[in-house]
């Protein structure tokens, strides 16, 4: 199982600020590996970030996104205590869940 996301979510006001950093070797699939044989790719393709179960950030990324991913956005309608709940699934179907709670 890949490593925890590292979560922070911020009160500022009336919108609330996210930074995630994910742990994920991002691998694009054109890389070599000593033996001359293509790496296969393994990347993100999906980040799902929700509030109060409604979803506030959809993303679809490819291969050329870099190695541990940081991501970053505001949304509004948060409030300290609140609960977010970040997702990411993978090509390879792997998928890693964690929440955090808003500052």
């Amino acid at each position: 199982m890949p490593d925890p996301m590292r979560i922070r979510a911020t009160a500022q006001g009336d919108a609330v600020e996210v930074r995630v950093l994910m742990s994920h070797e991002m691998e694009a699939g054109q890389r070599r590996d000593a033996s001359g044989n293509l790496v296969p790719p393994h990347f993100i393709q999906t980040v799902t970030v929700t509030h109060a179960g409604k979803t506030v950030l959809s993303a679809e990324w490819g291969p050329a996104v870099s190695k541990n991913p940081y991501l970053q956005f505001k949304f509004q309608g948060g409030k300290k205590g609140d609960e977010i709940v970040v997702t990411w699934v993978d090509n390879k179907g792997e998928t890693r869940t964690d929440k955090a709670t808003i500052n």
